[in-house]
């Protein structure tokens, strides 16, 4: 039985608009920050059904990661989109790039600090009956889609859930992640999160 509704003289079937909504393939991103995920969020709605997960354990210290997660909470809310949000394992993120604690940034430490939040979310796509998985971590200038990629795909294979291959700097991305943090008035912060890479960061915003 079709439900039905007029609007503008035409009679809309709720049921088809419902299935066609519900036929979207469910996709979970991994969100680092509201700022890196706007764009993202922008471009797959209106082809995925989204939810973010914020699994985060390499951002230091808590007061930012709070910061960090109530800005997205604030953004998530105000599209009425499910955010999730992941343990925050400190001590797990430090096992993982043990070692590779004086890397510099976009070196092994990274790849190590991607694998550990990705996997996370492939499996928590899993969990709760998400088709895909992807992360924001992409529209940053300072990560290498490429070497993101391919660890997200290599986690896919691993857990049997396909993961979103993308590189949103391009196609004047990038830009456009700054315009909607200007839009809404995002808290930015300036060191991708890591203890380890602060310093660098600070050093190079007073040269």
């Amino acid at each position: 039985m079709p439900l039905l509704l007029m609007m503008g003289g035409f009679l809309i079937d709720l049921s088809r608009v419902i299935s066609y909504s519900n036929s979207m393939p469910k996709l979970l991103l991994q969100a680092c920050c509201a700022p890196c995920v706007a764009y993202p969020i922008e471009i797959l709605s209106g082809e995925h059904t989204l939810g973010l997960f914020y699994y985060n354990p390499n951002i230091q210290p808590a007061e930012e990661y709070q910061k960090r997660l109530n800005e997205l909470k604030k953004h998530a809310d105000r599209l009425g989109l499910e955010l999730i949000e992941g343990n925050y394992d400190i001590e797990k993120w430090l096992e993982a790039i043990k070692g590779l604690e004086d890397e510099p940034e976009r070196g092994h430490r990274c790849d190590k600090c991607f694998e550990l939040r990705l996997r996370a979310t492939a499996i928590k796509a899993k969990e709760l009956g998400f088709e895909m998985f992807g992360t924001g971590l992409t529209t940053s200038p300072y990560k290498k889609a490429d070497r993101v990629n391919a660890i997200g795909e290599q986690i896919a294979q691993e857990t049997g859930v396909k993961y979103y291959e993308a590189d949103f700097k391009k196609n004047d991305g990038a830009h456009r992640a700054v315009e909607l943090s200007k839009q809404y008035k995002f808290y930015r912060q300036n060191y991708c999160g890591c203890v380890f890479s602060k310093p660098a960061s600070e050093k190079k915003s007073t040269t």
